[in-house]
């Protein structure tokens, strides 16, 4: 069993930087594949970026591509989504999600979920 907090959302301006987290509990976190989703009102949660339990490999989707970075401390059991250069259309709810085995990019195969972080960039 995982639990997931993520932290670190708010207003920002577009082309500023937003760092995210997501502190999980858990003696095997360490094991887990880590994901970024968000959700933007009236739309489907969509993949954002995904690493592998130990950091090895990172994948994102192409709108955030060059812009976002993922990666985790299993010493601390906290999984960061570093976002820059944000545009307006980032603009949605951010979860974190865990998940055990293979990298997926689809919410479905993922079994824990973080309550979530609002994130909203202003023209």
């Amino acid at each position: 069993q995982v639990q997931l907090v993520e932290s670190g959302g708010g207003l920002v301006q577009a082309g500023g930087s937003v760092r995210l987290s997501c502190a999980a509990s858990g003696r095997t976190f360490s094991s887990y594949v880590m994901g970024w989703f968000r959700q933007a009102p009236g739309k489907e949660r969509e993949f954002v970026a995904v690493i592998t339990w130990n950091g090895g490999r990172t994948y994102y989707a192409d709108s955030v591509k060059d812009r976002f970075t993922i990666s985790r401390d299993n010493a601390e059991n906290t999984v960061y989504l570093q976002m820059n250069s944000l545009i307006p259309e980032d603009t949605a709810i951010y979860y974190c999600a865990a998940k055990e085995d293979f990298i997926d990019y689809y919410a479905l195969k993922y079994d824990y979920w973080g309550q979530g972080t609002q994130v909203t960039v202003s023209s």
